[in-house]
């Protein structure tokens, strides 16, 4: 058992805890719900029970060992797959999640064998596709998709979504959330059920949100990134009131010493089987992390001091320090991206330190914001 890690992540709860209740008055002022995305920080209880002590009744993930960490915590929520199911987890499927996101009619038809077998009614939404190209039935086919999976015992489709801005980068515009919306009142009418659910998208949703004066039918938004780093995530420009600064990586110094700054000799690859560049910056402050490319996604980490980080390999980050006087056992903290926080949360060599006491309990939320 690792007793000590030279790398961390600090988490705000107190923080996480604002972003929460800022984007459920948000969207709820347009009545829109929030499914809280856990996949990013893998589900972790601590987290998830800060969400759902706020507000958030249901919480989206797309590991199964996520949803069952959860389920075993006694997290009091509803629990959804957030990935369309693989053919051999369906009985793990139907015994930790409430719901599951789906998209194709053979894998419906395991979950309702298992849902029978179990005695677990399931209940499922379909994802469309509208243009993103990820999951999604093309909305063309929809009917007849319709039609077979209300043959099938055991399974109650409850709502319909789409995702945007997740592999092609498309934007959850206007007229994509009104072909949503049409589409799910074609549904209800053709069909003659109401979907509770009309997911329409994610934290990259806040722009139209924002401008949009008719919302149309959507009623159910899936964030994750909004909640934990404070951003929209078309431009990743922070969103008022909310803090971008909850999670905090940290590492320590493991060296510190003047050298040059281009490699001497007969280069080739590296390790990554890269041929780096390098730029001359003379005789700098060469300061190395104890930490690497296997504990996180360097690119995605920006230091809080005015410090370059100059390359990493896998258990090191090199920096020039500039004119930080940093020593053998300093700590440098950084902010971090998605990407970033993605690799952290899933690394086991990286120290997850949860901070519930706050320094806001005596300032005002002008003041809070001024110093962001």
């Amino acid at each position: 058992m690792i007793d000590f890690m030279s790398s961390r992540v600090e988490i705000d709860l107190v923080k996480l805890g604002n972003n929460v209740e800022v984007l459920l008055n948000l969207y709820g002022s347009k009545n829109i719900g929030i499914m809280g995305v856990t996949k990013v920080v893998c589900g972790i209880p601590e987290i998830a029970q800060v969400l759902v002590n706020k507000g958030i009744r249901i919480l989206a993930d797309s590991k199964i060992g996520n949803l069952r960490n959860m389920r075993n915590a006694k997290i009091k929520a509803e629990f959804i797959l957030l990935k369309t199911p693989s053919l051999s987890e369906v009985d793990q499927v139907i015994k930790y999640a409430d719901i599951s996101i789906n998209t194709e009619i053979s894998v419906i038809k395991s979950l309702s064998a298992a849902a029978v077998k179990n005695g677990f009614p399931h209940k499922i939404i379909l994802m469309v596709d509208l243009g993103d190209l990820r999951e999604g039935i093309l909305p063309a086919d929809i009917d007849g998709f319709i039609e077979e999976v209300l043959q099938l015992p055991g399974i109650a489709i409850v709502g319909i979504g789409a995702n945007f801005a997740c592999l092609g980068g498309v934007k959850p515009t206007e007229d994509k959330m009104s072909t949503l919306s049409l589409l799910a009142d074609h549904i209800e009418e053709e069909f003659n059920f109401p979907l509770a659910y009309i997911s329409g998208g994610n934290s990259a949703n806040y722009n139209w949100f924002m401008a949009s004066e008719d919302i149309g039918t959507i009623n159910n938004i899936r964030i994750g990134e909004s909640i934990f780093l404070g951003c929209e995530t078309l431009g990743r420009t922070r969103i008022p009131n909310l803090f971008t600064n909850v999670f905090t990586f940290v590492a320590e110094v493991i060296e510190s010493k003047i050298k040059g700054s281009l490699p001497d000799g007969d280069r080739g690859q590296n390790a990554f089987g890269i041929s780096p560049e390098f730029h001359d910056r003379g005789q700098i402050r060469r300061v190395i992390l104890g930490v690497g490319c296997q504990d996180v996604l360097v690119s995605g980490l920006t230091p809080r001091l005015d410090i370059d980080i100059l390359g990493s390999s896998s258990d090191h980050i090199i920096i020039d320090a500039k004119r930080m006087e940093l020593k053998v056992g300093d700590e440098v903290e950084f902010d971090l991206n998605y990407g970033a926080l993605l690799s952290v949360m899933t690394s086991p060599n990286v120290d997850k330190k949860y901070i519930r006491s706050s320094k806001l309990d005596n300032q005002t939320e002008q003041d809070v914001f001024k110093k962001l």
